[in-house]
């Protein structure tokens, strides 16, 4: 059962103007896989980059612009989706909407990815080598200050990895729904 979608416009045929539609057949199981894939990489995003703003904010640091760029660029990514989410319900979701649509995200994902990299790979002073000497050589246990500062750092660390996974999750799922967009198009 695919999920359908219409577009209408009229066609003067003959005296009178009758509604032309066409119909766009959305394969559900790929769709609502996903949904489920971009709702993980938004979200995830999201709430990485929400806690990295709490943690700045705790320490009395600045807020990076890129934490705020996430913040948005995640909020973006499931508004998309609710629209599209809306547009089904309708009837009206267009392979041309989505191809734009993911397009556009596609673009700032890219643009989030390659800051994401070089801030957890860069040149100098890079999160990765920040980690490994800090916190990934170290193996600290009991029940101290010590060892609850190191999970924490730990914590930001795995997340900073879990941002890059997503990021690049995000982007492959961004560039496959623009493919299944045209496929319904030529297939419609």
């Amino acid at each position: 059962m695919a999920l359908a979608s219409a577009s209408g416009r009229k066609t003067a045929r003959g005296p009178a103007a009758s509604p032309r539609r066409r119909v766009y057949n959305w394969p559900p199981g790929q769709l609502f896989f996903w949904f489920f894939a971009m709702l993980l990489s938004s979200a995830s995003i999201l709430g990485v980059f929400a806690n990295f703003v709490q943690i700045q904010e705790q320490l009395g640091l600045p807020i990076p612009w890129y934490f705020i760029y996430h913040i948005v660029l995640g909020s973006m990514a499931l508004l998309f989706m609710s629209g599209i989410i809306w547009l089904i319900k309708k009837k009206r979701l267009l392979p041309a909407l989505v191809m734009i649509g993911a397009f556009i995200i596609f673009v700032m994902w890219l643009v989030g990815l390659v800051v994401v990299s070089v801030q957890l790979w860069g040149p100098d002073g890079s999160i990765q080598s920040v980690c490994s000497l800090q916190v990934f050589n170290r193996d600290p246990r009991g029940q101290n200050q010590e060892t609850m500062a190191w999970l924490q750092q730990r914590n930001i660390c795995q997340s900073w990895h879990l941002v890059f996974a997503m990021s690049l999750t995000g982007m492959v799922f961004l560039l496959w729904v623009m493919i299944m967009a045209y496929q319904v198009f030529v297939n419609s």
